[in-house]
């Protein structure tokens, strides 16, 4: 289990986080959402032991997170921490980049795991490429090869598919967090994408001013949303009544009392998005068809 108590960390005068608290079990996915500038990036990095906290305490099982000022070399080897910074040797194949730090011992076990590695990465065709040839994507689907190599006991990853297409983002994140699942590895992700976090976390916790403002599943964060940050991870969202109401909640009707007018239409694949004035303020919902502009609509909200 990962537990971390009541930590704190700023610089000088300038707070970062402040009174964290969270417990992850063996296993389970956590995934941590916030805007720009909130502390994910750093909350990982003290997590790692990059840095010394300024109060607090993390420990993994057992062993107390400690930073620099009490470990000489960054990290522990039960832990991998996949930055947004790659840190790959550019002048080595993608392959002897993944298996860098696996045993030369046993030759034919290090091959193979290699090769287990380069398919859930699907790098493949890619194994004997020099990394300094690679694109940004691909050399993120190198570190997290990397960084599974000697199946850590917790992965920590900091935005993981930031550079990747989203042509192969979908079908890498089923390969990584299933892999992930089956071999009982502890995931904590940093990302501002909902699709990294809605099907695969148990857990999600968003950051906000610095503290933990919400800490549970995402199912119930998205049918419970607090504030309006919450409920943008989600989607489209309007306020309504000084109620949070997403867009798909409100429906275009034959009659009723609640009355806009459209403004705009935006096609978004299986529906379109209608931009509308309702009493003065601007709303959004969806819609299988466009509607004309300054055509008035009924409208009905959906629980």
């Amino acid at each position: 289990m990962l537990q971390v108590k009541d930590i704190s960390f700023g610089y000088l005068k300038n707070p970062i986080l402040q009174n964290i608290n969270f417990e992850v079990n063996s296993g389970e996915h956590l995934s941590i959402i916030g805007e720009s500038g909130s502390g994910k990036s750093t909350l990982l990095k003290l997590l790692y032991g990059e840095m010394d906290l300024n109060e607090g305490q993390i420990f993994w099982k057992d062993t107390e997170i400690l930073g620099p000022k009490h470990n000489l070399v960054v990290g522990y080897d039960f832990m991998k921490y996949v930055a947004q910074e790659f840190d790959l040797m550019p002048f080595i194949t993608v392959a002897e980049n993944i298996g860098k730090h696996l045993s030369n011992f046993y030759p034919e076990e290090k091959q193979a795991r290699i090769k287990e590695l380069l398919d859930i990465v699907e790098l493949t065709e890619f194994a004997n490429i020099k990394v300094k040839l690679l694109s940004g994507g691909q050399k993120q689907r190198v570190a997290l090869a990397r960084a599974l190599a000697n199946e850590p006991e917790i992965l920590l990853l900091d935005e993981p598919f930031s550079h990747i297409d989203n042509f192969k983002k979908q079908s890498l994140r089923r390969n990584l967090f299933n892999y992930l699942k089956d071999h009982h590895i502890t995931c904590i992700v940093a990302s501002h994408d909902k699709e990294d976090v809605l099907p695969y976390s148990d857990t999600m916790i968003v950051l906000d001013n610095h503290k933990i403002v919400a800490n549970h599943t995402p199912k119930y964060l998205f049918e419970n949303p607090e504030t309006p940050l919450i409920a943008s991870f989600f989607g489209e969202f309007n306020m309504i009544d000084d109620q949070i109401i997403y867009a798909h909640q409100i429906q275009v009707v034959e009659h009723s009392k609640l009355k806009a007018t459209v403004k705009k239409c935006y096609f978004k694949g299986p529906y379109f998005l209608i931009e509308a004035n309702l009493e003065g303020a601007t709303i959004f919902f969806e819609n299988k068809d466009c509607i004309e502009e300054n055509k008035k609509v009924s409208l009905v909200i959906k629980p």
